[in-house]
């Protein structure tokens, strides 16, 4: 477990979700476009059934399948995030605008219909996706079957209103799991200490304030 984190518990939302995504039943699987006849017509998106709107989260994703296609993603996004794409609109989904941010199989990082080269693509079945969203600071990182990949995105908590996990797929028969979810709040001597950086005009002013050196320490730290 992470330094300071407990255990959370949510699992993919069953109304909030592209009608091309079933899920297992204890919805911590979620399986895209698996009609034996039918292809893929476009792209499917189903999101967490928490909203994250303060602290730090940690969820994994895992590829129960080897993803494949034109955009297997994971990220975060707001409730107004479209989840269903049709019309053969095959699409990087998390990301497309500026509600939303996502990680592509291919490395990619997307926002605002902007992408960038973020880590090397992964094609493996039971590749591992970790999500760190801090929404103190305001980042959200991934990391690669344990390996860290440092931070994709900042200032994902500009937006209003609560982040939701989601995934997405425009390939038939893509299967995603979930792993393991943990979380960390601030104490109240933590977001204390956080106001007072926040309000520093410089990083090494607070070495200046009148407060024991622990506490400086503590600033610095945090």
């Amino acid at each position: 477990m992470l330094t300071g984190f407990q255990r959370e518990s949510w699992v993919w939302d069953q109304i909030t979700k592209s009608p091309e995504v079933l899920l297992s039943s204890d919805r911590h699987s979620a399986y895209f476009y698996i009609d034996p006849i039918y292809e893929s017509t476009g792209t499917a998106g189903v999101r967490g059934t928490k909203g994250f709107t303060e602290g730090e989260h940690y969820w994994e994703v895992v590829f129960l399948e080897p993803p494949c296609g034109t955009s297997v993603m994971i990220g975060v996004g707001t409730e107004n995030v479209a989840l269903h794409r049709s019309n053969f609109e095959y699409i990087d989904l998390i990301g497309f605008d500026t509600e939303s941010w996502g990680l592509s199989y291919k490395g990619t990082a997307w926002h605002g219909g902007q992408k960038v080269q973020y880590c090397e693509p992964f094609f493996d079945k039971t590749t591992v996706i970790g999500c760190h969203l801090n929404l103190y600071k305001g980042t959200l990182a991934f990391s690669v079957n344990g390996t860290y990949m440092g931070v994709a995105f900042t200032g994902v908590n500009s937006v209003c209103g609560p982040l939701y996990p989601i995934v997405s797929s425009t390939a038939s028969e893509t299967e995603l799991g979930l792993g393991e979810q943990y979380c960390r709040y601030l104490t109240l001597q933590e977001k204390c200490l956080q106001t007072i950086k926040r309000h520093l005009e410089y990083d090494d002013s607070v070495d200046c304030l009148p407060l024991p050196k622990v506490f400086k320490s503590s600033i610095k730290n945090i």
